[in-house]
Formats: C-alpha cells, sequence, structure tokens
C-alpha cells in the first residue's frame, strides 16, 4: 500500500546492529501531520490526500490557506502537500504519524538541495581548472574557450556555464526505512537525503522498489 508523511530533516547519525555493522542513517522528524483536503474520483477526477505539516502564525498564511484549513478545522499551517494515496479510514483532521512506516520499508526521499548561490564552473560542472604554467592566468578556474571562432560567432545553448547551483528538487529512491522512533516522531532513513538541516522533506513508499 502507498504510503506517505512530510518530515524535517534533523541529521545524520549512525547505528548498530546485533552483529556491531555500522549503519549511517539520516534522522527525520515525520510528522505528525494532518489530513487538510481528500479528493475523490467523483467530485475531482481523482483520488489523494493533502497533508498539512508545521504550524504557523495567523498573519503568516493566506486568506485564502486560512479558509481552506479551516474547513476541515486544523490550526494554520505553514506546508501543504498532496500525496496519490489510498483514502480509506481517513477524514478531515485525521493526523498521521510515522507509524505509518515500518522497519525494512523501502522508500523514496524528495527535497531540495542546499543552495550555494552563484557558482564557477568548476564548482558546478565538475570542469578541469586550467594549466598552472605557460603562460596561463592570472585566473585558472575559468572555463577556457566556449565556441568557435568567426563561425558561428556565439556560444551554443546548453553550453555548461557559471550560475545558480544548488537549491533544486532531488528525489533520491529505493532507500530503507532503518529504524521506527514512534515516541518521539522520528524515522531514521538508512543513508544520506538530500536537504540541509531543518529543511522540509516528502517520504513517500517506492515506486521502483523490487
Amino acid at each position: 500500500m502507498n504510503k506517505a508523511i512530510l518530515g524535517k530533516k534533523i541529521g545524520m547519525s549512525q547505528i548498530f546492529t546485533d552483529s556491531g555493522l555500522v549503519i549511517p542513517v539520516t534522522v527525520v522528524e515525520a510528522g505528525p501531520c494532518q489530513v487538510s483536503q481528500i479528493k475523490t474520483v467523483e467530485k475531482d477526477g481523482y483520488s489523494s490526500v493533502q497533508l498539512a505539516f508545521v504550524d504557523a502564525k495567523a498573519n503568516r498564511i493566506s486568506k485564502a490557506e486560512a479558509g481552506h484549513l479551516k474547513k476541515a478545522n486544523i490550526a494554520p499551517k505553514k506546508y501543504l502537500k498532496e500525496f496519490k494515496i489510498p483514502t480509506d479510514g481517513l477524514e478531515l483532521g485525521t493526523e498521521i504519524k510515522c507509524d505509518v512506516f515500518k522497519e525494512g520499508d523501502i522508500v523514496d526521499v524528495s527535497g531540495y538541495t542546499r543552495g550555494r548561490g552563484f557558482s564557477g564552473v568548476i564548482q558546478r560542472w565538475n570542469f578541469h581548472r586550467l594549466p598552472m604554467t605557460h603562460g596561463t592566468g592570472p585566473v585558472h578556474r575559468e572555463p577556457g574557450s566556449l565556441s568557435a571562432n568567426s563561425d558561428p560567432s556565439r556560444v551554443f545553448k546548453n553550453r555548461k556555464l557559471p550560475g545558480q547551483y544548488g537549491n533544486e528538487k532531488v528525489t533520491i529512491q529505493n532507500l530503507e526505512i532503518a529504524k521506527v522512533d514512534t515516541e518521539r516522531n522520528l524515522l531514521l532513513v538508512k543513508g544520506a537525503i538530500p536537504g540541509a538541516k531543518g529543511s522540509v522533506v516528502t517520504i513517500c513508499s517506492a515506486v521502483k522498489a523490487k
């Protein structure tokens, strides 16, 4: 069955198996989320559930969002996200916690990578630097020649250039839930996931799990 939840990345740690094997894990504070909307095939043409996560001040959300959450009798929330998961047994305001997942589940985790601002081609695209001798310089981290001379007299589209790096959505597939801590509402995901500490991530049942 498809399952999903919103969470906040806490950071990385490690756990030990009974045999003494070290497993690197990412700690995610998963939920609690509340069901803020339920879409049905009859009314909307498809079936999905919208989850609300992280309390927000009333003056920090729009009037439209406030009215939308008021219908579900939910306090103002900072994040809303729609998931195509089964709606059986769910009602408006239903609380979803980390116990929807269990140890050993295979999941896909999506998040936004750390923004690195305007970056050069060496950091952004892994270019080689220019030779350090034979008259090269004074800049050694520039890309070098980008096109031909008189023909076509321009730089082609899609050329790898300096620019904005990071802050893009990335999904890592087929990660394993190493441990579920229901008391503290934590999920320990085996391996690394995208995003900075404190960033919001989505955890869903893997679409390509074997």
